[in-house]
């Protein structure tokens, strides 16, 4: 006799929460299956996991002991598949530090596809994993630069951020990326970014902020679905933010390198 083990959910005392063990069922398995088999063999039961088959005088016990053998493996495969499926992500996205990343975007009416994502990470603390969604894949950080068309930078915070430390970052990645003549040029504009952050407020863990660029309205900040602040003109304001994480110094290399799908 052969049992089959399965995880069944058994309700614990008030309480304990609930729990999964394993219950073995003493049944006979091999009784069952060859029942089947049998039936199969007569063409009595059209079983999806074996093939169609003409009845036979000469089946013997044997015979149904290798059919019923053929329908237990074939059952623990099935079971396997189902298992497997239920922990791997689902199709058409990506997965980082635990967070799931459609594999396209909408800006601007626009389709855009996932061009990578990169983790922002110190010694100690991860800060946020960022996602860049454009037109077209590209794997060159002169190329993107250079592409027109909407385009969505994605932050995913994995720590609380409050806007002056924000802020401040930003302010550094512009000086490290940009000449004095460029930063002239933008600072209006980076003044408006500024007060949008301070709109935004403190990012908390799972907080998820999207900088969006599309040709009709300009630079748009928004935190968990919500814009904030006023529309930001300019594509070369958006490039600009770009260069902050693509540029030829980068807020985090490594970063850059998943942006570009390294």
């Amino acid at each position: 006799m052969s049992g089959i083990t399965i995880g069944t959910a058994v309700s614990n005392p008030p309480g304990r929460g609930i729990g999964v063990k394993n219950v073995q069922i003493r049944a006979d398995t091999d009784r069952y299956f060859s029942r089947i088999a049998r039936a199969w063999h007569a063409k009595l039961y059209v079983c999806p996991m074996l093939p169609r088959r003409t009845p036979s005088r000469s089946s013997s016990p044997s015979l149904y002991a290798d059919t019923a053998h053929r329908l237990r493996h074939q059952l623990a495969t099935l079971c396997i598949s189902v298992t497997l499926g239920a922990l791997l992500p689902a199709a058409g996205a990506s997965v980082i530090e635990g967070m799931r990343f459609d594999d396209a975007a909408r800006v601007g009416g626009k389709e855009l596809q996932l061009n990578g994502t990169g983790l922002r990470a110190g010694l100690v603390l991860k800060g946020y994993v960022a996602a860049l969604y454009l037109p077209e894949k590209a794997r060159n950080a002169t190329v993107v630069l250079g592409t027109s068309g909407s385009k969505r930078l994605q932050l995913r915070m994995l720590r609380e951020t409050d806007p002056v430390t924000f802020v401040k970052a930003m302010q550094k990645g512009m000086r490290q990326n940009h000449s004095e003549l460029q930063l002239q040029m933008l600072s209006a504009r980076l003044v408006q970014l500024e007060q949008t952050m301070d709109q935004v407020g403190t990012a908390h863990k799972g907080d998820v902020i999207n900088i969006d660029f599309s040709p009709d309205s300009g630079t748009v900040v928004a935190i968990n679905g919500t814009p904030r602040g006023r529309p930001i003109p300019g594509e070369d304001f958006y490039q600009a933010v770009l260069r902050i994480f693509l540029g030829d110094n980068p807020v985090d290399r490594d970063v850059k390198r998943g942006l570009l799908g390294g």
